[in-house]
């Protein structure tokens, strides 16, 4: 299906930012958006909660400010990701301030319900749910969800085990809905491919942390940089569901990645801050397509860097395509 009415003629590529606990800042996100591409942040990265009004109000600010000082420019919008968890127990305050604030995208994790779908839909927003495999994304369509993110295996944080191929060509048969993809994404070609598979948008969040306005750490920058895909560790041993991770963070935590312990989702906990080692604070989450990752741009030059090679991919897409048949 064809993007979001929302989105049309506002985005440079067929991008959602992935929203990334901790990593994603308010002036990531509004980097992201000006950039051309839709910027996500979690909730729960706004801390203490009492501060989140705030904040969104400033996103939209400059958003809003950049759209009007650069006429013609491709500026999204932005989005705010919701955890409906039985253990966040902040999900209904700050589904409240998005509805006051009317944002115009909510991704919802770990939890489809109908009743925040209606809510967002009331003001003409929409909703976009991610799943690992199809017996959740079916529960969300019928919760009303205008969107399915497929966390496919690959993906950077809490991902799932199946190929993107298999989830994206299923998902379409029978969902006439907006599609995105998650599963090592971090270049042109990778957008194009997702594309090319049937979905309508590409989900990255790896590739964005090696920006200069991702809030992460040196460290974690320099391992997504000097890593590949035989550096990520998929296990459940940071939350309780199964993620993918870089296995220099569980060395440089004295942790041996062999000999990691399985852990259960009732152990999954979105409280408050702590002493001890915690994901993803200090184990640091990162999808399998960090290869092509070579360096820390700033977000503007990264997004003009995904469009040429994302249009240099089409055309020798299109020139093989016309060789073979």
């Amino acid at each position: 299906m064809p993007l979001p009415k929302q989105f049309e003629g506002r985005m440079l590529l067929p991008v959602v930012c992935a929203p990334m606990f901790i990593i994603s800042s308010p002036e990531l996100v509004v980097a992201q958006c000006t950039s051309g591409f839709v910027g996500t942040i979690p909730s729960l990265n706004i801390r203490p909660q009492e501060q989140l009004e705030e904040t969104l109000g400033g996103i939209r600010e400059k958003i809003d400010a950049y759209a009007e000082s650069h006429p013609g420019a491709k500026v999204a919008p932005f989005g705010v990701n919701l955890i409906v968890h039985r253990t966040n127990a902040r999900v209904e305050h700050d589904l409240d301030v998005c509805v006051r604030q009317q944002v115009p995208l909510i991704i919802t994790s770990l939890g489809a319900r109908g009743d925040i779908v209606e809510r967002v839909h009331d003001y003409g927003g929409l909703v976009f749910h991610d799943v690992t495999n199809l017996r959740h994304a079916r529960k969300a369509i019928s919760q009303g969800v205008d969107g399915i993110v497929l966390v496919a295996n690959g993906a950077g944080g809490h991902a799932g085990a199946t190929n993107p191929i298999a989830l994206v060509r299923e998902l379409r048969a029978e969902f006439d809905g907006t599609i995105l993809l998650s599963g090592a994404i971090a270049d042109g070609a990778g957008i194009l491919s997702a594309l090319a598979m049937g979905a309508d948008m590409a989900y990255i969040g790896s590739r964005f942390i090696a920006v200069t306005e991702a809030n992460a750490p040196p460290d974690y920058k320099q391992m997504i940089i000097d890593g590949g895909a035989a550096d990520i560790i998929y296990t459940s041993a940071g939350t309780g569901v199964p993620a993918n991770y870089l296995r220099q963070s569980f060395e440089r935590q004295g942790i041996d990645p062999t000999k990691l312990e399985h852990r259960d989702s009732t152990t999954m906990d979105f409280g408050g801050g702590s002493s001890k080692r915690k994901a993803w604070r200090d184990i640091w989450g990162c999808g399998q397509g960090i290869g092509v990752v070579k360096d820390q741009p700033s977000m503007r030059d990264l997004a003009e860097r995904l469009r040429r090679q994302f249009e240099e991919a089409r055309q020798d897409f299109e020139r093989r395509v016309a060789a073979s048949i």
